[in-house]
């Protein structure tokens, strides 16, 4: 063996036995797959050889998985100058002044970097959004040579996304064509920046023709905005349902489905279960950018997630913006968006609060189309996984832990040592304060 991992509590793991107190053994072969899953012996002697890796009962999962993230944009918060009135909009004019000035060199640092922060915190599964509306596709090219750099131990796929549109943005489709061909993986669409309705569709039709013709998926930036008028998820759901994309194809933000009537959304809900389509809500990013043109009562600017789960629609979140001119903050951390994103949706019910988990894991790595040989705590799967000093997801989410372990196709991508707060409390002795262990 290359590596085991005893006595771990698994998450998603494809059927498994368990063993003493429930937990297991994880055993990773010289080829970085996984070779055994077994019942957990307390009483049975480690290897003498490989590496080991003592869980203690610590929560095992698969990956972390980020379905939406602009790396590209990513690092650039105030620069040319900041987002003043924190809307879309300008954010958009932001981003288009500095993309005037990006070289290789700037967004391959800049993207690296992001990716190193989603390592260490689990992350090894990645799609990003690329503006493609840069006649020079500088930002493209950068990307995909990240990729290359990456694919030994993280899985990162490109959308090829009109930031400014594809009919309404001079030579939009050509654009958006030329970097499918360069490599990109997903086609992407903002059907709500385009000029009328009449653009948003065509838009729509633009890029599933361009990804069946090429094999490939679709993620569109989606009825991004506070109108209750914004329906482009509807065509995109139609164009999935008819079309030989579904099941491939993603809505990304829909927050105007928040402003949307009951009626209306009814309607909807059927359509999109019909689809198969994904959902992406994005908490940071929809809770900051929307609701900056309304009075009170303020909406909340996001998607109907608890409503799309109920009629059984995938529904993942994503981090989005990490210090770029539509969010000035973010470290990567999908702990954080899982957090934030059970506050903003609801989803405090006993069994919505791990729900929430599943979607910065498998139903996340659903809308990037993980195959389920390639994902997961599975014999013969690769030997990629998170060891969290938690019990459950739900405790992972509460104390917003740390992984104490993020392996990589078999090899030790990322450790935290334990760090507790040493407190001297007035009248009593100093002592260690481990404030994130649950009381029994």
């Amino acid at each position: 063996m290359r590596m085991i991992v005893r006595g771990a509590r698994l998450l998603h793991t494809g059927g498994r036995t368990e063993g003493h107190d429930g937990l297991c053994d994880v055993e990773v072969g010289e080829d970085g797959r996984i070779a055994r899953v077994v019942p957990y012996d307390d009483q049975k002697e480690p290897p003498a050889t490989g590496i080991l890796i003592e869980a203690r009962g610590s929560l095992l999962t698969a990956p972390f998985v980020e379905p939406h993230i602009h790396l590209d944009t990513a690092l650039t918060a105030g620069e040319p100058r900041p987002n003043a009135s924190g809307t879309l909009w300008e954010g958009i004019a932001c981003w288009s002044e500095r993309k005037r000035t990006l070289t290789r060199e700037d967004v391959v640092g800049r993207a690296t970097e992001v990716l190193r922060w989603q390592a260490a915190q689990g992350v090894l599964h990645v799609r990003t959004h690329c503006d493609t509306t840069d006649p020079a596709l500088t930002a493209l090219d950068a990307l995909l040579e990240v990729r290359d750099r990456v694919r030994d131990f993280m899985t990162l796929q490109i959308v090829a996304f009109p930031q400014e549109g594809i009919v309404s943005f001079p030579d939009g489709e050509a654009l958006l064509r030329a970097a499918v061909e360069r490599g990109a993986d997903v086609v992407g669409a903002i059907p709500h920046f385009e000029d009328t309705r009449e653009d948003g569709i065509a838009s729509l039709g633009i890029a599933f023709a361009l990804a069946e013709e090429h094999g490939l998926r679709v993620d569109a930036h989606c009825d991004e905005i506070d109108d209750e008028q914004s329906r482009f998820v509807e065509v995109l759901a139609a164009l999935a349902l008819r079309s030989g994309l579904r099941g491939r194809a993603t809505a990304s933000h829909t927050t105007a489905m928040g402003s949307y009537g009951g009626a209306y959304s009814f309607k909807l809900q059927r359509l999109l279960s019909r689809s198969g389509i994904n959902l992406v809500s994005n908490p940071f990013a929809n809770l900051n950018l929307q609701g900056r043109f309304d009075a009170y009562p303020r909406r909340r600017g996001l998607t109907q997630v608890k409503e799309m789960l109920a009629a059984g629609v995938n529904v993942a979140f994503g981090h989005d913006d990490v210090m770029d001119p539509w969010n000035a903050l973010g470290t990567g951390n999908p702990l954080q968006t899982a957090l934030v994103g059970i506050y903003a949706a609801q989803l405090t019910g006993a069994g919505e609060i791990p729900e929430a988990f599943s979607m910065v894991t498998d139903r996340a790595a659903r809308v990037l189309g993980l195959p389920d040989t390639e994902y997961g705590i599975t014999e013969g799967a690769p030997a990629s996984f998170v060891l969290l000093p938690a019990a459950t997801p739900q405790e992972a989410i509460r104390r917003q832990v740390a992984p104490l372990y993020v392996v990589a196709r078999g090899r030790v991508l990322a450790r935290t040592p334990a760090a507790p707060t040493r407190l001297s409390w007035p009248g009593e002795a100093p002592c260690d304060v481990d404030f994130t262990r649950p009381l029994r």
